[in-house]
């Protein structure tokens, strides 16, 4: 079962801010200890909460000082590089939300005119469309065609069309000796005798789906017997 997601909101109720704040503080200095352990950095915690006297401190106020000591060392521009105050965080939050916002109503409108395309197709006029809407139109309409014509020209260069030459099948060769004396010898038994209107030379039967000759054509002059 997933965990339902937690609204980012101040929590009213006094009660569950408190046991919020003891469970979210035991988590955020076990976050840190691995942290440290892990990467084999420097890394402290000092949280400050209006239910105790004096701010918690995470490994001990020594390694703090420390840590503080080693960051207050950095030069000035290189300790705000990366600081952002609540003003700060609120505004990229709502950068971010306007960017996603923009990429949906995007999205919306291109399938849109997607189905706008498709009742085209089915006969319907365009002539409540207004011109905003035709200039989409003929962009998706162009978008839909290249795409087209690009996975036409990757096909081709995937599986090339070889010639009957390249793929081993010569279409003038002649059938071999024995198969033209095992068909003189077969017309002879039904009565073609040798020169009676058919010639020696005949074209190859071809073949049904069951893999069987059908009847044959002589290549001049002669009838067609069932």
């Amino acid at each position: 079962m997933t965990r339902k997601k937690v609204k980012l909101a101040f929590i009213t109720n006094d009660s569950a801010r408190k046991a919020t704040l003891k469970k979210r503080k035991k988590g955020l200095i076990k976050k840190v200890s691995e942290l440290s352990t892990l990467c084999g950095i420097d890394a402290c915690a000092i949280i400050y909460s209006p239910y105790e006297n004096q701010p918690e401190v995470w490994p001990s106020t020594a390694g703090a000082q420390r840590v503080v000591a080693q960051f207050k060392r950095m030069p000035e521009m290189e300790q705000s590089k990366k600081m952002v105050n609540q003003e700060g965080f609120i505004r990229q939050r709502i950068a971010k939300a306007s960017e996603q916002l923009k990429k949906q109503h995007k999205e919306n409108r291109e399938k849109e005119i997607t189905e706008v395309m498709f009742q085209c197709l089915t006969g319907k006029g365009l002539h409540s469309l207004i011109l905003t809407d035709l200039n989409d139109l003929a962009w998706l309409i162009d978008q839909n065609l290249k795409e087209i014509n690009k996975r036409i020209e990757d096909l081709q260069k995937a599986a090339p069309v070889a010639a009957p030459q390249e793929a081993g099948i010569d279409l003038g060769q002649r059938p071999p000796q024995w198969f033209a004396d095992w068909m003189m010898s077969n017309n002879q038994q039904m009565g073609f005798e040798h020169g009676g209107g058919a010639t020696e030379e005949m074209i190859m039967p071809p073949f049904n789906d069951n893999h069987h000759p059908i009847p044959m054509w002589p290549a001049t002059g002669g009838a067609f017997f069932p």
